[in-house]
């Protein structure tokens, strides 16, 4: 079992930064890899970005590239992501996400993750 925990979200005026994080506490060892989803009200639950545990591949939507960055702090099981120039359309709930399912996943699937947080409200004003 692994559990998510999220923190950072807040509200931010447009062109503004934050960064979240994502603390995993439990069986860590058995994962693959860490994601960040949103969900909007009223919208489907979507990809933002993906980090490999041995962070070795980063992953991003379009939507969000050049603007977000996912990092990891290995030795304190921290996954972060710095979210740059924030859009009012990046509104939304950020859960993370965790995989123990291992080489060969689609990081941009949710049905891959088996592990999720509560989420983060992150509320970007224009």
């Amino acid at each position: 079992q692994v559990d998510l925990g999220e923190s950072g979200g807040a509200l931010v005026q447009a062109g503004g930064s934050l960064r979240l994080s994502c603390a995993a506490s439990g069986r860590t060892n058995s994962i693959y890899a860490i994601a960040w989803f949103r969900q909007a009200p009223g919208k489907e639950r979507e990809f933002v970005a993906a980090i490999r545990r041995s962070g070795a591949g980063t992953y991003y939507a379009n939507s969000v590239k050049d603007r977000f960055t996912i990092s990891k702090d290995t030795a304190k099981d921290t996954t972060f992501l710095q979210m740059n120039g924030l859009k009012p359309e990046d509104t939304a709930v950020y859960h993370c996400a965790a995989s123990s399912r291992g080489y060969g996943i689609n990081y941009y699937r949710k049905s891959e993750y088996e592990y999720w947080g509560q989420g983060t409200q992150v509320t970007v004003s224009s």
